[in-house]
């Protein structure tokens, strides 16, 4: 597993050329036309918040303080996992007119839409910063650990889509089961409402929910400003290797077969 991963990361180390320019091309085809224009990338969390934290914190009445915040932060990633998922899942299918060509490296399609909405969480944060602070939620040293938990989502994240990618290049039926699906997925992972108002009959089947696992760890160093559970990071990175692998393992046997079935 492990030779067929440093395979795959060198051969995107190889194309990183191709991945900067394509990922460059995404953000900017993204908005392009709409007045507001890169903007939107502050903007739709912002929105998304307002609805949820208005529903949940007025209609439903999840007594917790500094609430909207607390949502805030399990949101972002949220939002960087889903798009990634739909939009990677799509991604070699859309991308039909690169994959037919003969030289064209389709593994850098997946990584493209994955990164392109990591930028997007990225230059969020500065907007969870300020929302956090004023709100009297400062955060510390804990923050240190902020690099190792995006680089163990990032490879969660690859290691799905190209599982997901592949198999909806020979079943498309992938990508309307996957929305589904995430609507699902979201509402069972602790990000509207604390682990601790979860039933105890519950609790312990939310925590093995993947996403449960790094949302709690995003959490532990924005909200409550402490060390994220080594435990927990230990599993996930597991559990992220693991489909990594698996990923890399069946992109890597089908991609040849991709132009005919695009």
């Amino acid at each position: 597993m492990f030779p067929l991963i440093r395979q795959h990361i060198q051969e995107l180390i190889r194309y990183r050329s191709l991945v900067n320019s394509l990922v460059i091309r995404e953000l900017k085809a993204r908005y392009r036309g709409s007045f507001l224009g890169f903007l939107w990338t502050f903007l739709n969390p912002l929105l998304l918040l307002g609805v949820y934290a208005l529903v949940f914190n007025f209609y439903l009445r999840i007594r917790m303080e500094h609430y909207a915040g607390f949502m805030f932060v399990g949101l972002l990633p949220w939002i960087w996992f889903s798009s990634s998922l739909l939009e990677g899942t799509n991604s070699i299918t859309a991308g039909g007119s690169l994959v037919t060509k003969v030289l064209f490296p389709s593994q850098v399609l997946p990584i493209v839409k994955i990164l392109a909405n990591l930028l997007n969480y990225l230059l969020s944060l500065p907007i969870l910063f300020g929302f956090l602070w004023a709100m009297g939620v400062y955060q510390g040293w804990p923050l240190l650990w902020l690099p190792l938990i995006l680089f163990l989502h990032l490879l969660f994240i690859e290691g799905l889509v190209l599982i997901l990618a592949t198999i909806n290049v020979f079943f498309r039926d992938v990508q309307h089961i996957l929305a589904n699906f995430l609507t699902l997925l979201f509402f069972l992972t602790p990000i509207l409402y604390p682990l601790s108002q979860v039933p105890p009959p519950f609790n312990k089947w939310v925590k093995l929910i993947p996403m449960t696992q790094i949302t709690l760890s995003y959490q532990d160093i924005f909200f409550y400003n402490r060390a994220p559970d080594l435990r927990i990071l230990l599993v996930f990175m597991a559990l992220s290797l693991i489909l990594l692998g698996i990923g890399m393992f069946f992109f890597e046997r089908y991609k040849e077969t991709f132009p005919e079935k695009v």
